[in-house]
């Protein structure tokens, strides 16, 4: 007589071991070209997250930044060149960067186009960007802003 061999799904080591990870991309405080970050504004608080597409050979305007932002360049790649300076910083995709606050400055894209997230620490009444005097603005939003859901 032949017996019946039960059979019960056990979990897989690699299973049992899956946990979240995570890694610190970036920690500073000072933006890409060293300027320190000094203080936040003064006001309600603010988290801003852009997605910006910048098509090949993009080049924004000149411009500054008042509020704490960092950057994470999700496909191809920009250059961020300091006007003052001349120098220029490559950020590949999956590498983020910490942006300058009170640096004039502008983002490039060479052969190809760029992703890039890119999110503020500001106030309610906070601009996340300023054109240099004369200048035109930096970019625009397509969208209008998504409220957070509230939890379940």
């Amino acid at each position: 007589m032949l017996g019946a061999v039960g059979m019960t799904a056990a979990p897989s080591a690699g299973a049992a071991d899956a946990k979240p990870r995570s890694e610190t991309l970036i920690k500073s405080d000072t933006g890409i070209t060293g300027a320190p970050y000094t203080h936040y504004p003064q006001g309600r608080p603010q988290l801003t997250v852009l997605r910006i597409r910048f098509p090949a050979h993009a080049t924004l305007p000149w411009h500054t930044h008042v509020v704490p932002n960092a950057a994470y360049v999700v496909s191809g790649h920009m250059l961020v060149e300091d006007r003052a300076t001349g120098k220029k910083y490559r950020i590949n995709a999956g590498e983020a960067f910490p942006e300058s606050v009170g640096v004039v400055h502008r983002g490039v894209t060479e052969d190809e186009p760029a992703e890039v997230i890119v999110t503020y620490a500001g106030t309610q009444d906070t601009p996340l960007s300023v054109p240099v005097e004369g200048g035109e603005a930096e970019f625009s939003e397509s969208s209008a802003a998504v409220p957070v859901s509230q939890p379940r």
